[in-house]
């Protein structure tokens, strides 16, 4: 019996910088298929950042034809403004996926961090230089998003058991059809 090919995007959202890498899984061996990022530095327009995020993630998506897509939550801070332009971010790149029907997989940065790291508290540069030994990479980009990119597909693909009980939704017409009763419990509502 051959081990099945797996594919998975790992994103890290974001409006200045998205970072984002795929490997592909064999059985228990990961290869790194790309690893990069997407600059918005230059963009002055909060909707054009959050239409190229979109479009790049549909570039990725058909480029590579991954079989999940893994990202990194948003973290808690302070600035409001800040988070619900992230939460924009993060969004935008999660439609794209659910257009292409991936099933989507979200991860806290503590527990992207944990699984890479083994500490949950591990800066951006100890989790890049895990990756950097485990994929065998010769140079770290300047910009570590791409690192936490490739580190929420890495998380992702240690924790894809613990999901194998849960229901799983490919987009809103598989949620739809396995939750029938959510559509007339709408409409009763209306």
């Amino acid at each position: 019996m051959t081990d099945k090919e797996i594919i998975i995007l790992g994103i890290d959202p974001g409006t200045t910088i998205m970072g984002f890498g795929v490997i592909c899984v064999i059985g228990q061996e990961m290869n790194l298929l790309e690893l990069n990022e997407l600059q918005l530095k230059k963009e002055k327009d909060h909707y054009t950042k959050l239409k190229l995020i979109f479009d790049r993630t549909i570039e990725l998506i058909d480029k590579y034809h991954p079989d999940e897509l893994a990202i990194e939550a948003p973290f808690f801070g302070k600035n409001v403004q800040s988070m619900l332009k992230l939460g924009r971010a993060q969004g935008v790149a999660m439609a794209a996926g659910l257009s292409r029907e991936l099933i989507i997989r979200e991860y806290s940065p503590k527990k992207i961090k944990m699984s890479i790291t083994g500490n949950g508290n591990a800066s951006k540069e100890q989790v890049a230089k895990m990756l950097q030994n485990l994929f065998k990479i010769k140079v770290l980009p300047k910009n570590l998003d791409s690192t936490d990119g490739l580190a929420a597909a890495v998380c992702h693909f240690y924790n894809r058991d613990s999901f194998s009980s849960q229901k799983k939704y490919s987009g809103w017409s598989a949620y739809v059809n396995k939750n029938p009763s959510v559509l007339n419990k709408k409409s009763s509502n209306s």
